[in-house]
């Protein structure tokens, strides 16, 4: 099992973004983040992070921000094959200290896995 964080991965271009916009049939959030995910036709999880400057404001908070998903995106992302997710940064999550970034995102990550296997297998039942 691989926890690196490769090129594929990540979700690369403004199509693959896109789909995962109009076709977001998971969501999970909390008051700072919001996760939407879509089933895709690959065998891994890929990732995609909108951290955007009007919700976080300093470069160094939004780098920050990035690495701590990113990490445990790595560490969860066994969990969540054949899964496309964005997520969205609001305003507030600068606030977060990284203990409770990585708190949070391990319960988005939880819920959005439990959510999905719940959602696929009706869908294949």
């Amino acid at each position: 099992m691989s926890f690196h964080f490769e090129k594929s991965s990540r979700l690369l271009n403004a199509s693959e973004y896109q789909a995962v916009f109009d076709e977001s049939r998971l969501k999970v959030s909390t008051a700072e983040l919001l996760f939407l995910a879509r089933k895709n036709d690959l065998n891994r999880a890929r990732l995609g992070l909108v951290i955007a400057k009007k919700n976080v404001k300093l470069s160094v908070q939004r780098n920050r921000i990035k690495r701590v998903i990113r990490e445990t995106f790595r560490m969860n992302k066994h969990n969540l094959q054949g899964i496309d997710i964005i997520v969205l940064a609001r305003r507030g999550l600068g606030d977060l200290s990284n203990k409770k970034l990585n708190e949070t995102c391990n319960q988005l990550w939880h819920q959005l896995e439990k959510r999905a296997e719940k959602r696929f297998r009706q869908q294949e039942g």
